[in-house]
């Protein structure tokens, strides 16, 4: 009897600590982007977004430094994309938000 508790006790122990190391992240796919950056939110939060032909991404709050004095200008740049699916409270899609991050500046232009 004891060796089977001990052996349930050694059992949940080792699937606890499998859980808590994890599984190793993988890396985000590398995009190039060109498109017009702009500002959108309020002043307590506001966002860029880079607005291609067909397509917006939301650039990282930690990286909107890098982006914030080339608004209205069309920028080309490469960046990891993260994709997330958006739903309504009632479970139907309402789309994906795409937002970039680790940017890397190829060109900038004016309009």
């Amino acid at each position: 009897m004891n060796r089977i508790l001990l052996f349930f006790i050694v059992l949940f122990l080792t699937s606890s600590l499998l859980f808590a190391l994890g599984s190793k992240e993988k890396s985000e796919p590398k995009v190039q982007v060109t498109g017009v950056v702009r500002l959108v939110g309020t002043s307590l939060f506001p966002e860029l977004v880079i607005a291609g032909s067909d397509t917006a991404w939301h650039v990282a709050a930690d990286e909107i430094d890098k982006l914030i004095e080339m608004q209205h200008r069309t920028v080309t740049l490469e960046a990891e994309e993260t994709v997330t699916e958006i739903r309504f409270a009632n479970g139907t899609s309402a789309g994906k938000r795409r937002e970039l991050r680790n940017i890397r500046i190829i060109s900038v232009h004016d309009l």
